[in-house]
């Protein structure tokens, strides 16, 4: 398949990761900078099962990457994939028959897979978490089924990368005390990484796997895995109670497969020791990782420092929207009501531009669809809290009262402040957008003017027509919610 240099050029752009565990191909639905998923599928092939004894790769694993190796060719011809890379980390990497099994699968498909050593691994693992998060600081982990790797960031560079095999597939075949092992690895890991690691990123299926658990366990309302944060306390006592779990317990508190459910147990004992031995304050989950860390590789500088959060945003506006650009104005418009805080007007920012794009659904679900595609959305450099402000912005965009179920479980996440910000944003959007319809020149002539008493809408005389008994009433509403009263002058 030919390969494509020019990243601005790229409309898709595929990404085959051969891992210990899993097979699995990506499909990055253009080369932006936040990632859109065209295509995602993996096949728990096991490649790693029993290698510590063996040598080789599992020969059903093998077997079943092979076939998973040729249905991903086809379909990347299929779907006009003109940037193919595929990579295959610690099993083939120390499988005595990785370099046959790499040449099959390029006699059989074409695709001609990069074994990567672990430190690559672990650059790739932290260049997938700054996709997400580009000024991360911290620790990332990325455990797979044969390798764990660990990686240092240091406001948005990439630092010192080991690589280890405390990883599931081969811890299960260390004899003796399994603990005293993975502890004496991490120990000899700290001395080469040194560093003081407040957050600790956690990058893997298995990791994953955890976190969905301690969410299950809290009856956690978001179901989004992306930037999902626990203290050491909390996470500590979910890895207590999967010490004391068995198969059918963990099945029935998660909807992760069983072939990855087994691989947990060992990975939440690798957890707990690093923890243990590297300190973090806080933990963050990350669903962005190697595959994801590859793409950033390929990104020109330039496209690295944009914001992931509004780059998305802005995606979204331009395919789905009715009034392009118009989201951005109307975002400054709102913004003088809001405090002058980098964070709280990004977030503004990231409402306008979101704030028109189900235009097309029933006007009876627009208010809930708002609100689930900032709940559910692929948007990078987004904590939770921020995710639940944004969605409750564009709800209140289309909606006076927040009367959903999801609402009332959700702003439990949110202070009063915060909660009250959601409001102002939201409504003062439907007061915008009613205003101009979707003509920037209305808004230019508009100002919203706030005292401590009073809510004023100053209109220029050449826009007063614009005027009416539907803006009347966005505007008393949206001065009830800032306990204020309303005004409007024509000057």
């Amino acid at each position: 398949m030919q390969m494509t240099t020019n990243f601005a050029e790229l409309k898709r752009v595929g990404v085959i990761d051969v891992g210990s565990n899993s097979v699995r191909l990506v499909v990055f639905d253009g080369a932006a900078r936040s990632p859109a998923y065209f295509y995602n599928e993996k096949v728990l092939c096991g490649l790693g099962r029993g290698i510590s004894e063996t040598g080789v790769l599992h020969p059903e694993g093998r077997a079943r990457a092979m076939r998973a190796m040729e249905r991903f060719a086809a379909l990347a011809a299929s779907f006009d994939v003109q940037s193919l890379k595929a990579v295959a980390t610690a099993a083939v990497r120390d499988a005595s028959d990785g370099p046959a099994f790499c040449a099959e699968v390029k006699a059989k498909t074409g695709i001609e897979i990069e074994v990567i050593a672990g430190r690559d691994e672990a650059r790739f693992a932290a260049q997938g978490v700054l996709l997400g998060r580009p000024e991360a600081t911290g620790l990332v982990s990325d455990i797979g089924g044969a390798s764990m790797e660990l990686a240092a960031l240091a406001n948005g560079e990439v630092g010192a990368r080991v690589t280890s095999p405390l990883a599931p597939l081969r811890l299960a075949d260390v004899k003796g005390d399994v603990d005293a092992y993975i502890r004496d690895h991490l120990l000899e890991l700290r001395q080469k990484m040194d560093g003081d690691y407040k957050t600790l990123y956690l990058v893997g299926g298995s990791y994953r796997a955890i976190a969905k658990l301690d969410m299950g366990r809290r009856s956690y309302p978001l179901e989004v895995l992306h930037e999902y944060i626990l203290t050491v306390e909390k996470l500590s006592e979910t890895l207590d109670w999967i010490d004391g779990a068995n198969a059918e317990d963990l099945s029935a508190a998660s909807s992760t497969s069983a072939t990855r459910l087994a691989l947990v147990p060992m990975a939440a004992r690798v957890l707990r020791q690093v923890i243990a031995v590297f300190g973090p304050e806080r933990i963050s989950v990350s669903s962005y990782g190697l595959r994801e860390g590859m793409l950033y590789e390929q990104m020109p500088k330039e496209l690295r420092t944009r914001d992931p959060l509004i780059e998305a945003c802005r995606v979204m506006e331009r395919t789905s929207a009715r009034f392009v650009g118009f989201g951005e104005e109307l975002a400054k418009w709102v913004s003088p009501l809001l405090p002058n805080d980098a964070s709280v007007q990004r977030l503004v920012l990231a409402a306008g531009l979101l704030h028109d794009v189900s235009w097309r659904s029933d006007p009876s679900s627009r208010a809930e669809e708002c609100f689930d595609n900032a709940m559910r959305g692929n948007l990078g450099a987004i904590g939770h809290k921020g995710r639940v402000l944004l969605a409750m912005a564009l709800l209140h965009r289309y909606r006076k009262s927040g009367k959903i179920e999801k609402y009332k479980t959700l702003k439990a996440l949110l202070n009063d402040d915060e909660q009250k910000s959601s409001w102002v944003i939201g409504q003062a959007m439907r007061l915008g957008a009613s205003l101009a319809g979707g003509d920037a020149r209305v808004l230019a002539g508009a100002e919203l003017v706030q005292s401590t008493d009073v809510l004023e809408l100053r209109l220029q005389a050449d826009i007063a027509r614009f005027s009416g008994e539907i803006v009347e009433t966005r505007l008393a509403e949206l001065a009830q919610s800032m306990g204020r009263e309303a005004k409007l002058t024509v000057l």
